[in-house]
C-alpha cells in the first residue's frame, strides 16, 4: 500500500512538472515553434516566422526588442538592392539607439541566408549582435557559416509581405555623413508585434 502512495505521489509531481513547463512555454513566445512576428512600416506590412529551435538566443533577443517595443519608428537604414534590407539601430535622424549587450553568434545553425530570411546584422566581431537585423533580397549564401567564416545568422524568413520588402529595396538612397546606402524618404518601422 505504501509503495502504491509513493507511485501516485511520485506520477503525479511528475505531471505537475510536465503542466507547469507548458505553461512556462506558452508564456515565453521564444520557446514556441511558430512564432510570428509583424513588422509595420509605411510600405506595407511585412510577417516573420521565427526559428527559435535553430536559433534559440537570437529569437529570444530579437523577441525581447520586440516586446519592449524597442522598433517603434526605427527605420530601415540600409538598404542595397538586390542584397538585402537593413534595420533595427536607428530613428529618422540617424541617431543610434543604446542596446543591450550583444549575444553569441549562431550562424552554425543550419540555416542559410535565402532570399527571404531575417538575419542579425552585426560588425566585424562574430559576437556583436545586438538588436540590428537585415532581411535578405537574394540568396546571400556567402553570409552563411563556413570554414572561413563565422557568418550572419539566420532566424526566421518572411511569410507574408515579400512585396513589401522588395518595394523597399529598389527605393532612393544617399550618403549621410559616415553612413551610406540610407533611404533618402525615410523607410519606417511603425510598430513590431507578435502575431498568433
Amino acid at each position: 500500500m505504501r509503495r502504491h502512495t509513493t507511485f501516485i505521489k511520485s506520477l503525479l509531481l511528475s505531471l505537475s512538472f510536465i503542466f507547469s513547463s507548458i505553461a512556462v512555454a506558452a508564456d515565453d513566445p521564444s520557446a514556441v515553434s511558430d512564432t510570428k512576428v509583424l513588422i509595420e512600416t509605411n510600405y506595407g506590412n511585412i510577417t516573420l516566422k521565427l526559428n527559435p529551435e535553430k536559433a534559440p538566443i537570437t529569437v529570444k533577443n530579437f523577441l525581447s526588442y520586440v516586446d519592449s517595443g524597442f522598433y517603434t519608428k526605427t527605420i530601415f537604414h540600409r538598404v542595397i538592392p538586390g542584397f538585402m534590407i537593413q534595420g533595427g539601430g536607428f530613428y529618422k535622424s540617424m541617431d543610434k539607439l543604446p542596446t543591450k549587450a550583444p549575444i553569441r553568434n549562431e550562424a552554425a545553425n543550419g540555416l542559410h541566408n535565402n532570399r527571404g530570411t531575417i538575419a542579425m546584422a552585426r560588425t566585424n566581431d562574430p559576437h556583436s549582435a545586438s538588436s540590428q537585423f537585415f532581411i535578405n533580397v537574394a540568396n546571400n549564401n556567402f553570409l552563411d557559416y563556413s570554414s572561413q567564416s563565422m557568418g550572419y545568422a539566420s532566424f526566421g524568413k518572411v511569410i507574408d509581405g515579400m512585396d513589401v520588402v522588395d518595394k523597399i529595396a529598389t527605393v532612393k538612397t544617399t550618403r549621410r555623413n559616415m553612413h551610406a546606402n540610407i533611404p533618402v524618404d525615410p523607410v519606417v518601422i511603425k510598430k513590431m508585434s507578435v502575431i498568433k
